[in-house]
């Protein structure tokens, strides 16, 4: 996961230059609350990465340390 590091289980991200990336994406929308908005959008601005980048990391993330509990 460029751009991203874990330590202490705390997601780090690396502030980048600003720059168009491939594509190749699946483009789809979610709802979210307007506090998670905002702090989406807080993290963008100071890491200079997009919402849609940060949202990216953070699945990527999510999805790589992801268990499922059984019931």
């Amino acid at each position: 996961m460029a751009g991203i590091s874990i330590t202490n289980n705390k997601l780090i991200i690396k502030s980048k230059a600003k720059a168009k990336g491939d594509d190749g994406y699946k483009v789809f929308s979610i709802r979210l609350r307007e506090e998670l908005y905002e702090n989406l959008t807080k993290i963008s601005d100071q890491a200079g990465y997009s919402r849609n980048e940060l949202i990216s990391m953070f699945l990527e993330y999510a999805c790589a340390n992801c268990e499922i509990e059984e019931n």
